[in-house]
C-alpha cells in the first residue's frame, strides 16, 4: 500500500528529463549483469540445477526491465529499434523464462532427454 502514494509522489515530483554523467556505465553494467544471469540460467538448465527457477525468474525480470528502459529512454529516432528489439528479443526471452519458472520440472526432463541423444 505504501507504494501507491510513493509512486504518485514520484509522478509529480520527478523531472521529465534528467542528464546523467554515468548513463553509459549504467547500461553497460546492466547488460553485463544480464549476460551473466542469462549464462547462469542456461548453465543451470543444462546441469539440471535446483537454481534454475530463481535464475530464470531473475533473467525474465531483467529482460522486461531492459525492454522497458530501452523504450522509454530512447530518442524518437531510436524508438522503433527499441520497440522491435523488445518485441522480437527481450520480451519473448522473458516469456520463455516465465515458462521455465512455471514448469521447471518439465524443462529438466526435456534437457535430460536432449542430453541422452
Amino acid at each position: 500500500m505504501a507504494l501507491i502514494p510513493w509512486t504518485l509522489w514520484l509522478t509529480f515530483s520527478l523531472p521529465s528529463r534528467h542528464v546523467s554523467d554515468h548513463y553509459d556505465l549504467a547500461w553497460v553494467g546492466f547488460d553485463i549483469a544480464l549476460a551473466a544471469v542469462l549464462g547462469l540460467t542456461a548453465r543451470a538448465a543444462f546441469r539440471g540445477s535446483h537454481l534454475l527457477a530463481p535464475l530464470a525468474a531473475a533473467t525474465g525480470a531483467m529482460l522486461v526491465c531492459d525492454a522497458w528502459f530501452d523504450i522509454v529512454t530512447s530518442t524518437p529516432g531510436e524508438r522503433l529499434e527499441a520497440i522491435l528489439e523488445a518485441a522480437f528479443a527481450e520480451l519473448p526471452l522473458a516469456a520463455i523464462c516465465g515458462y521455465v519458472v512455471y514448469d521447471v520440472e518439465g524443462v529438466h526432463a526435456s534437457v535430460r532427454l536432449l542430453r541422452k541423444r
